[in-house]
């Protein structure tokens, strides 16, 4: 349940640890006839995972002008907040802009010369009163590595089929085996749904005669359904990431994980890719993963017959992304082959026969693309069923990361085809950057990795008109976007927050930054890159991380059904760590949550105050189980952020 698209479920409860502010017990400036003020008090914001040596760093206070400007700070070691303890001092920056009525005023505190490492927190004096949570200082790899690590970990809670126990993901939330009928599974025709994809307009769903092993792979977020777009988008990410972070052994078993599930979801006999395991929306006779709030071993006890409404919650239906043999739509294609040339790549020096079998599952898939649409007149790409779950206006940037990829692996293994794919790319990457539907870094738009690779592929050479300084002009068109929206905001946030995916563009912006700089050698926006993984980790208005289990405000009520049922729910202990939320949204999104008669209540505060003394800008932020707006966690959102973190961990 993942953006607009997927109306998610709900999840657990707890109240955070201290952070944000809260008054320190300094006293104010002398007023009056001798009496003295008591301070304001602020509230401080910083990175809470920390910061990394030799990075601009910087951290944030808000509260009423009056009392800012004539506020100080002190940085001390959080183990010792001793006056001896101090490591710098000064006055806090100028004003960055108005937040909302109670907080009108934010100003910075630059934390740039502190470069020792250790762990250390800000406490304000003077006419303010404050402290932050605290925060490291350290080099990259020492950060966020952990926090790679803990991505990991969510993907393995994630996993689907009867292998969830097994010694390798020992460590992560658990549940037991799962959805075992996903081994011989019904394949259904497409399901027909209203413009909106609120209603499905079959009575009920036709079976095709087909059936189909498609057990195992990941949940999607915080339900039970299996999306190919999005498993392909992930899978493709974990093996770019493995590039970085290549001995961590539990990334690379996790990407095999998912590897494994999309060649069960490629039939290359029948030439037949399907797109989904599972139903979210449906009608009363056809009730569906979304209708219920359950542990996912519950699915496997039902006692059901076919007809009975329940029937495809336990016998879950496939659906195809086309017809046996026929033109499978382009976003899906080209991803998928992107993930299994990847797949390619990874193998070729250790197995070269296994790479081969790769590359020629990904040149399969990309072969059947339907790129004989037009945008501009056509329906938008096939993404999911229904499509308003992941909704997708463009397709060729799918195409060029599939042929860039291809070519790639095609060079690794000696194959002749490379120039062909690479003059394909070429051609994909053209259209895109003729189109209009450009966008950032997530998994609606993968043209940052694309872009990339395809560059390295080229080598300086040109293809069907596009050489490297076209694709590296984009990659800074997207930064350029994101460093203009960050310039008229309070808090430097570059992704738009009063909507879906805040937090996965923000971490899609640090990846796209970080591999700019990789690739051209580029500095200029690695400050940039800094404030918006210092944004997304609690550098932002409501002095929350939005990864469960980093720093010390985090998420303690994903809305997540494992998580709820069968985790803890004071934000210790069995948690999702690990998941990335989707952070704040519309405020009129969050109108109306989820619930569901099973569900746990859970409902978690911030240190001081409530999460609507800091909403502002149109954007709101709620930690309860039944925010699936703001709380859900997604596997989109996860991978994005563990790329980030991995090319960060190379500062």
């Amino acid at each position: 349940m993942n953006s607009p698209r997927k109306p998610g479920l709900p999840v657990i409860a707890a109240v955070g640890l201290g952070t944000l502010l809260v008054a320190a017990g300094l006293h104010g400036l002398p007023f009056g006839g001798g009496t003295e003020t008591p301070p304001t008090e602020v509230a401080v914001r910083v990175d809470q995972v920390g910061y990394v040596r030799g990075e601009t760093k910087r951290a944030y206070v808000m509260g009423p002008e009056a009392a800012l400007a004539g506020a100080r700070f002190k940085v001390v070691d959080a183990e010792n907040s001793a006056e001896n303890s101090v490591v710098t001092a000064g006055r806090l920056g100028v004003s960055t802009g108005r937040w909302n009525a109670k907080y009108p005023s934010v100003r910075t505190v630059d934390l740039s010369a502190l470069d020792a490492p250790g762990t250390y927190r800000i406490i304000l004096s003077g006419t303010a009163a404050g402290r932050s949570p605290a925060f490291r200082v350290a080099g990259g790899r020492e950060l966020m590595t952990p926090l790679v690590r803990d991505n990991v970990r969510f993907l393995q809670a994630q996993r689907d089929g009867a292998d969830v126990l097994s010694d390798d993901v020992r460590g992560a939330l658990r549940h037991g085996p799962s959805h075992l009928a996903d081994q011989d599974a019904t394949v259904y025709g497409p399901p027909e749904y209203d413009k909106e994809g609120t209603e499905l307009l079959d009575e009920r769903l036709t079976p095709t005669g087909d059936h189909v092993d498609v057990s195992g792979g990941w949940f999607d977020a915080g339900d039970f359904l299996k999306f190919t777009g999005t498993t392909s988008y992930s899978v493709a990410e974990l093996l770019l990431a493995q590039r970085d972070v290549p001995d961590m052994a539990e990334l690379s078993a996790e990407a095999s994980h998912g590897l494994s599930w999309l060649d069960r979801m490629w039939d290359e006999d029948s030439e037949t890719l399907y797109a989904q395991v599972g139903i979210g929306v449906g009608n009363d006779a056809v009730r569906t993963d979304h209708d219920v709030w359950r542990l996912p071993e519950a699915d496997d006890r039902l006692d059901v017959s076919p007809g009975d409404p329940d029937y495809t919650i336990k016998h879950r239906p496939v659906f195809r992304a086309a017809e046996p043999g026929e033109a499978i739509s382009a976003s899906l294609a080209g991803r998928v082959a992107a993930a299994f040339a990847l797949g390619a790549q990874r193998a070729a020096d250790t197995d070269p026969e296994e790479a081969q079998d790769w590359l020629g599952k990904a040149a399969a898939v990309y072969a059947l693309a339907d790129t004989d649409t037009d945008t501009d007149t056509d329906e938008p790409p096939l993404t999911a069923f229904p499509n308003s779950f992941y909704p997708e206006d463009s397709w060729q940037d799918d195409m060029e990361f599939g042929g860039a990829e291809l070519a790639l692996a095609a060079r690794e293994l000696g194959d002749e085809r490379e120039s062909d794919w690479a003059d394909d790319a070429a051609r994909w990457a053209g259209a895109y950057l003729r189109s209009d539907v450009q966008g950032t870094l997530g998994v609606a738009d993968v043209s940052a990795l694309a872009h990339v690779d395809l560059a390295t592929v080229l080598d300086g050479d040109r293809a069907n008109g596009i050489g490297a300084e076209e694709l590296y002009e984009d990659l800074r068109r997207q930064l350029e976007d994101g460093l203009a929206r960050a310039g008229h905001d309070p808090f430097g946030a570059g992704a738009v927050y009063d909507d879906f995916d805040a937090v996965p563009h923000t971490f899609g912006l640090v990846a796209t930054a970080r591999l700019y700089a990789r690739a051209t050698g580029d500095t200029r926006y690695a400050a940039f890159a800094g404030r918006q993984r210092g944004w997304a980790l609690g550098a932002n208005p409501w002095g929350s991380s939005f990864v469960i289990g980093a720093g010390e405000v985090y998420p303690h009520c994903p809305e997540h059904q494992l998580a709820n049922l069968g985790g803890s729910l004071t934000g210790k202990g069995a948690i999702l760590r690990g998941g990335v939320v989707n952070g704040p949204n519309t405020a009129a999104k969050l109108e109306e949550l989820n619930s569901f008669p099973t569900m746990k209540k859970c409902t978690a505060a911030p240190p001081a105050g409530a999460w609507a003394d800091f909403d502002g800008k149109g954007a709101r932020y709620l930690d309860n189980v039944g925010a699936w707006q703001t709380v859900e966690p997604a596997l989109d959102f996860t991978t994005t952020a563990l790329l980030a973190f991995a090319l960060t961990a190379q500062t």
